[in-house]
């Protein structure tokens, strides 16, 4: 087996906060004397389940948490520096993380002034460690629609200043996602790629809304859209790219354990997949853990990870000469001699 470290890939499903490494939550803690829950600290990564409201806000609850040892800008662009550091370890050479700048934005001057933080840390980060970064902004769908709308424009004028998409996060149980077809079309104008979550806790019929009134283009998790095969097929003769989380499947208890992910049936109905962590410091999970999680649960052939590598690249908003350099690079990959030490 190869090296699944040594594989080129993109990164498209990683939220902020969720990227920080666990053993900055704990320094960061405590410098600034924040106490944590347990699971967070000796039961992490912590044991979850969101198969109900209950469950989500359990989980809702860790991620605030987490987010409120972030105090300085120091420590913003260390995050954002560590995440790069370590797809790059992955085999990452693209990545599209995901933020929603209201959650930060009255500790740092306001969403702008948060954004304008985050890409300059972006560029420090991208130039200090050969990755590529772009910046998904993302509304939260339990705050009122006209937000999204906001985020929309902010994201809008940063089109072409390092933000590529606009999604939609948190309980997607949760609102009325109709109702931010508004904060979609504004993104749309922009041309950003929408990327709203859609299909890990609710299913096909959740799906259809994000495409019929968000015109999604890629989708924040979609594995779910397995389970009907008319929906399926349209995703595949649309080209809409599913953004799937495994390991985060099974945590969430979307699947009982990572066999029952329908990966095998995703990439039989031909359509596009982009493996990603999702949130690596609350599942305990990286990018290279999300492929060796499918090799071993699905027996996947190391071509098979080739084109799940190359499928994440095509889908991402990496420039066209990169996306090349990096197919290229993993057919290499692939054509190399197998490392049987290799995860």
């Amino acid at each position: 087996m190869r090296d699944l470290h040594q594989l080129p890939k993109a990164h498209l499903h990683l939220h902020f906060t969720g990227s920080m490494r666990h053993s900055t939550l704990l320094e960061l803690a405590e410098r600034d004397g924040i106490a944590l829950p347990d699971q967070l600290v000796e039961d992490w990564p912590p044991v979850l389940s969101a198969a109900d409201e209950k469950g989500w806000f359990r989980f809702q609850r860790l991620y605030d948490v987490a987010r409120s040892v972030l105090r300085t800008e120091g420590d913003v662009r260390r995050l954002v520096r560590e995440a790069a550091e370590d797809d790059v370890k992955d085999g990452g050479r693209w990545l599209e993380i995901q933020v929603d700048p209201s959650g930060y934005g009255a500790r740092f001057g306001g969403i702008t002034a948060f954004t304008d933080l985050v890409l300059d840390a972006v560029r420090d980060a991208s130039e200090a460690t050969g990755l590529g970064i772009a910046l998904v902004i993302a509304a939260n769908r339990t705050r009122h629609p006209l937000d999204a709308r906001t985020l929309a424009r902010l994201a809008g004028q940063y089109a072409d200043r390092g933000v590529v998409g606009f999604g939609l996060s948190n309980d997607e149980r949760r609102g009325s996602t109709t109702e931010f077809a508004g904060a979609f079309r504004i993104a749309e104008d922009a041309g950003l790629t929408l990327v709203p979550h859609g299909g890990e806790l609710r299913g096909p019929e959740h799906i259809r809304v994000c495409l019929d009134s968000l015109h999604a283009q890629r989708l924040g998790h979609g594995v779910r859209s397995a389970e009907d095969p008319e929906l399926l097929d349209r995703i595949v003769q649309a080209g809409v790219a599913l953004e799937v989380c495994p390991v985060s499947n099974v945590a969430l208890g979307v699947y009982s354990d990572l066999t029952s992910v329908p990966l095998p049936e995703l990439l039989a109905a031909g359509a596009t997949v982009a493996l990603g962590a999702d949130d690596p410091l609350l599942f305990g999970s990286r990018l290279a853990g999300q492929y060796a999680t499918m090799r071993a649960a699905h027996e996947l052939p190391d071509s098979q990870l080739a084109e799940l590598a190359r499928m994440s690249v095509r889908a991402s908003r990496a420039p066209e000469t990169l996306q090349r350099e990096i197919i290229a690079d993993i057919d290499a990959w692939l054509a190399a001699e197998p490392d049987t030490m290799g995860p």
